[in-house]
């Protein structure tokens, strides 16, 4: 069975965001970029599967401009077989996404679909419920354990929601979305990176896949969120309960 894992390239979590001047977006010029956490916590399930022996090869997907190719590289550093890079415009919506990655399952044929619940530049979280609905597949989001049955061909999903955990049991092929708690993600050791730079990424078009990029989206403007105010100290236990009261709504 192979596994086919979603990685996406964004501004590394630790960098503090910059707002372009003209307000038609976030600086990313001279900014540390990196793969975004979620896509490295679905990766390193892609790859404990296999490891377990219940898949055969896990490929690595990426979307957009060149600089993808080092995320991808990344990937394969960490324990992915091969990779493919879409060669795509710089700001792809989820549904763009989905499109794409149903495309590349049709050619690829893979038992399983695994993608982080969410990017962490624009905290979408949909691209992989429109892929699962794009393809028919059976969905399990917000995973915290993955456990696989080769046999019987299922896939049995803990996921979180609001009032704790529900857990499912999809037949494969399915789609899984990954949460925080799954697991933690290797490091990629040095001759393992060496390896990579040899390692071939393959190159595809949207226009390649017959998938037409579009947005019903417009950006009008992009702008910071307002200063916090000051906190102010109360005297007593009385006036905090009036200001809870009473202005809780202007802090």
């Amino acid at each position: 069975m192979k596994i086919m894992v979603a990685v996406k390239r964004v501004i590394d979590y630790a960098v503090k965001i910059r707002v372009k001047p003209d307000k038609t977006g976030v600086e990313t010029s001279n900014v540390k970029m990196s793969m975004n956490p979620f896509c490295e916590i679905a990766l390193e399930e892609a790859l404990r599967i296999k490891e377990a022996g219940l898949a055969s090869e896990v490929i690595a997907v990426s979307m957009g401009p060149t600089q993808c190719v080092d995320t991808l590289r990344t990937g394969l550093a960490m324990g992915a077989d091969r990779a493919i890079h879409v060669d795509a415009p710089a700001t792809l919506y989820p549904l763009s996404v989905a499109k794409i990655l149903k495309a590349l399952v049709d050619i690829e044929k893979p038992g399983l679909l695994i993608l982080g619940k969410q990017a962490i530049d624009d905290d979408c979280n949909q691209t992989g419920q429109m892929v699962a609905g794009l393809l028919k597949w059976p969905q399990g989001t917000f995973a915290s354990k993955v456990v696989l049955d080769k046999e019987k061909q299922v896939a049995t999903v803990d996921r979180e929601v609001d009032g704790g955990l529900e857990t499912l049991c999809l037949d494969l092929p399915a789609v899984i979305t990954t949460d925080l708690r799954l697991n933690q993600p290797r490091y990629a050791t040095l001759p393992n990176i060496m390896k990579a730079k040899s390692k071939v990424i393959k190159k595809v078009t949207p226009d390649e896949l017959n998938v037409e990029i579009k947005s019903d989206l417009e950006l009008v403007q992009v702008t910071e969120p307002p200063k916090r105010k000051a906190g102010v100290i109360v005297s007593s236990v009385d006036e905090l309960i009036d200001k809870l009261k009473n202005d809780a709504h202007v802090f």
